[in-house]
This record gives C-alpha cells, structure tokens and sequence, in this order.
C-alpha cells in the first residue's frame, strides 16, 4: 500500500470522525449536508484502508494509524505462499560444470541441490561456484557435493512464514535466497525460493496498489 492521497471529502470525514467517533454514517452525512448514500463510498474507502473502522450499532471510528502504520500492517499480512517462485535445482550427483551452466542458462544466484527424491541437501551460491573455478581444477569431474553448503546448515523457509521474516532473515545472513520447503516423511522437499528479487518486486507492487 502506497501513501493515500485522501479528496477533500474524505479529509472532512475523517477529522469529523477523529473529533465525533464513534459516529454512524448518517450523523457524518448530516454535519456535511449529504445523503448517507452519497457518503458510502468515500465511507468504504476510508475503512479498507485502515483510516477508520466500522462497528455494526456503534458507527465509525478514527484508528489513529498514519500512512507507515498502514504500510507497516499491510506488510505484516503478506506470506511466502504469495510471493515464492518457482526453484531452481540441480542433482546432487551433476559437476560443478554443470552447475555453473545451470545458473547462467536461468539467470539465478542460488541453485538447491536435491537428492534422486527431490529432498533438499545442500545450497550453491555465486561464490561457491566462483571460488572453484579459480584455479586448474577439472570442473566437469568435481561433483557439487564436495562444495555445496550442506544441511542442517541451510537456512530455510516454509509457504506460510510472513514475508517479512524472509526479508530479515536474508539481511541477517546475508544471503540472496530461501529455499521454500515442505515437509514429508523423507525430507525437507523443495517447492520454491524467496530472493532478493521477489522482494523488490513486492516493495514495486506496494507503492503501485
């Protein structure tokens, strides 16, 4: 949710309600000399956004919360299941050559390997990649198991966390992804990630609703 650019109507209602409420519809349509109708959706506006709150036989009410609050509370509401794109895997058996091939072909900075199961057992960043292939080493015959991060080393995340314990999480680590991850009976099963990106994506598509 962006900052909401609140018509000089709704400006009225809401000092009416801050300095009245609770105060029903009619009462805020009467002090404007305004039918109850013609007030219902500047009335709708004001409580999907936060600015106020309707209770039924009370009236309306002023939430006190301001344009970060509001912000604040939205992102609060916001879950991995929403968000989460879809992985990109390597098996755990495939080279560091094709590994590296891998993340340049899809454009990604996190591969997750997965056993012939499809359970998560290890992570493969950039600089995994890059710091093997400095050197002479022969990267078609080095198996990404030898350098991956490995479990329980890995910092997961499941589709009903909120997003913005992802968001700190990836701070804190330093880290450009989350495995998304269900359990079943054989493992952590990889079903999406949360990156860097998703969150810049979310933070566009806040300042655009």
């Amino acid at each position: 949710m962006s900052k909401i650019e609140l018509n000089k109507r709704q400006e009225k209602i809401v000092e009416i309600v801050k300095g009245s409420g609770p105060i029903t519809g009619e009462q805020i349509a009467d002090q404007l000399n305004l039918t109850r109708a013609t007030l219902r959706p500047d009335l709708a506006i004001l409580t999907m956004t936060g600015y106020l709150e309707a209770r039924p036989r009370v009236g309306y009410y002023f939430t006190g919360k301001k344009n970060n609050q509001l912000l604040t509370d939205e992102l609060k509401k916001l879950k991995v299941k929403d968000y989460q794109s879809i992985p990109i895997v390597v098996s755990v058996n495939v080279s560091v050559y094709d590994a590296i091939c891998t993340m340049f072909l899809e454009d990604v900075g996190t591969l997750f390997v997965v056993d012939d199961q499809s359970i998560l057992v290890g992570v493969l960043s950039r600089k995994d990649l890059l710091r093997t292939s400095i050197g002479k080493q022969e990267l078609t015959s080095i198996p990404v198991n030898i350098i991956m991060t490995r479990m329980p080393n890995i910092t997961v995340c499941r589709h009903d966390d909120l997003i913005l314990d992802v968001a700190h999480v990836l701070i804190d680590k330093q880290i450009d992804a989350l495995p998304v991850v269900k359990d079943t009976e054989k493992g952590l099963e990889v079903i999406g990630r949360v990156t860097k990106t998703n969150m810049t994506k979310i933070l566009v598509s806040l300042a655009g609703n």
